[in-house]
């Protein structure tokens, strides 16, 4: 046997930290590692890549993504790049115009700090767009901003009352502004022309382009199913594992509808084996069970303040009762389901650790590896519950820092005890928790690197900003391999996430070695190869 590929020449991760030695792949799998047994495998036929001092490690996996709305967003009105209400006003007239055929104008990611209070109002939109329907959901896909004609259409007026897991903001006479909370997104975006089959397709494969120039080589897509008018990706997860243009490995979490209970649980039995094909697998279940904080509708123990530091009457919102969601969660995980939660107040964090609690209680500890997304705060009580339960940490490191959305819109609403609580990433590590990793790109960037650099440095690539809670700091290779072996064990892919013998050969190349320099330039960090199975599936340029 014969090696198809051979690196030699630069630092490989280990989970002990970085050392220089060579690697042997064989077909789809790693067949050496070290410089005699790997080099014994050289033959003709051969491709050396000289690694000229670049880190080599295994693949990146987001374990927390949304790909597909990604990818279809950027092809409609992307606000991403907008970083004011007048520069995202002129993006929504540059595309109006540009596409004068469109019966609605939908897109979003746009920011909730370009607005005063996080609230824009129908009005601007009116003034640039007043004779279409807008649609134009925010960064944190958690809220909607829409015109008069998009209301007209849907309905909704001032006796139009607020949804049970959501709401209209109102102005002080009560008339609808055109922001629509949470649930009540779906009052409009339902009626939006659902994506085509094709749209779909083009989609997922735009957004594993990109994905793959991140060096990301598997994910978990963590909705998929039908939400708020959201079109579920499920078909073309499934016809692009078929025709073999799905190059990534990918779970789908398939949605657990809010509005409903236990008696769906045999549907998704069904959606898990028939969605379930290749690269695509389906096997985890995604529980909403709050929003976020800067819209107060993450589910926290004691209540949000006010703009003047007062308590209010508001703790947020539970999507699903914490009464039935023990028994949820043990049906699920009965049946073989891994259970993702979005979790992002301490409250909902309690809640989805007594849920696993009680699952394990009933079921033993199965092999079904729960875990947690976002965990924005978490009490202090519930940090070493996470490697007593055996649940995962999954954190977005990206989030963890100074910035406009964190400190106008979050910070002064939660307190200054309870804000210091947020993103712990060192408590949960020094607990004992297990870490992964994610973005939940489109809410923010799919890079791993950006990521990893905030985990170690708590302040945003190229920020001025001072280290957000810096006690809460991890070290490089903790966050790597947050973002590969801990999210490969997520994913149930054990044998990606690490370089070993026999392990798949899902790998990147960096464009440099992090660790030969300062922390602070790990952001500046490239991607110069990724490899799914031996294969090359992107190549910078001048790599």
């Amino acid at each position: 046997m014969h090696a198809d590929l051979l690196f030699t020449g630069g630092p490989v991760l280990t989970p002990d930290g970085p050392f220089t030695t060579s690697v042997a792949v064989a077909g789809d799998r790693i067949a050496a590692v070290g410089d005699g047994a790997a080099r014994e495998l050289t033959g003709p036929r051969t491709e050396v890549v000289d690694l000229a001092g670049r880190l080599l490690l295994p693949g990146f996996q987001d374990a927390h993504v949304h790909p597909v709305p990604a990818g279809l967003e950027l092809t409609r009105c992307d606000l991403t790049r907008a970083r004011t209400a007048e520069d995202t006003l002129a993006a929504v007239r540059a595309y109006a115009e540009a596409h004068p055929d469109r019966e609605w104008i939908t897109g979003g990611g746009w920011s909730l700090e370009a607005f005063e209070g996080g609230t824009p109002t129908r009005e601007l939109l009116d003034a640039v767009v007043p004779d279409r329907p807008v649609h134009l959901v925010n960064r944190d896909h958690h809220g909607a901003w829409v015109n008069s004609r998009a209301l007209e259409l849907a309905g909704i007026t001032r006796d139009t009352p607020d949804p049970a897991d959501g709401r209209f903001e109102r102005d002080a006479s009560g008339e609808p502004t055109g922001m629509l909370q949470e649930g009540a997104m779906s009052h409009v975006g339902r009626l939006t022309p659902a994506a085509t089959t094709a749209d779909l397709l083009a989609a997922l494969l735009y957004a594993q382009r990109h994905l793959h120039a991140l060096g990301i080589t598997a994910w978990q897509d963590a909705l998929v199913g039908d939400f708020l008018g959201m079109d579920d990706p499920s078909g073309a997860y499934l016809t692009a594992a078929r025709d073999g243009s799905l190059t990534a490995r990918v779970v789908g979490a398939l949605w657990w509808d809010r509005e409903r209970g236990a008696e769906q649980i045999p549907e998704l039995v069904e959606r898990r084996a028939a969605l379930s094909h290749g690269r695509f697998r389906a096997g985890s279940v995604k529980l909403m069970l709050d929003g976020i904080a800067e819209t107060g509708t993450a589910a926290l123990l004691d209540p949000y303040l006010d703009g003047c530091g007062c308590a209010t009457a508001n703790r947020g919102t539970s999507f699903l009762d914490p009464a039935r969601l023990p028994s949820y969660v043990s049906e699920l995980d009965a049946l073989g389901f891994q259970c993702h939660f979005h979790a992002l107040g301490d409250r909902a964090v309690r809640d989805a650790l007594d849920a696993v609690e009680a699952a394990r209680e009933a079921n033993g500890r199965r092999d079904t590896r729960p875990h947690l997304a976002h965990l924005q705060i978490v009490h202090p009580n519930d940090v070493p519950r996470f490697a007593r339960l055996g649940a995962t940490a999954t954190v977005q490191p990206l989030w963890a820092a100074h910035e406009p959305q964190m400190d106008e819109l979050t910070i002064p609403f939660l307190g200054a005890e309870r804000a210091a609580l947020q993103y712990p990433f060192g408590a949960l590590l020094r607990s004992g928790a297990r870490l992964a990793a994610g973005s939940d790109w489109p809410v923010s960037s799919p890079d791993p690197l950006h990521g990893i650099h905030v985990a170690v440095n708590r302040v945003l690539p190229g920020g001025s900003a001072p280290a957000f809670l810096p006690a809460e700091r991890i070290g490089l290779t903790t966050a790597l391999t947050a973002y590969t072996a801990g999210s490969a064990y997520v994913n149930h892919l054990d044998d990606t996430g690490r370089i070993s013998p026999g392990a798949l050969a899902d790998l990147v190349v960096l464009d440099r070695d992090p660790y030969a320099g300062p922390p602070e330039e790990i952001g500046g960090t490239g991607v110069a190869l990724t490899y799914v199975g031996g294969e090359r599936v992107f190549t910078a340029p001048g790599a």
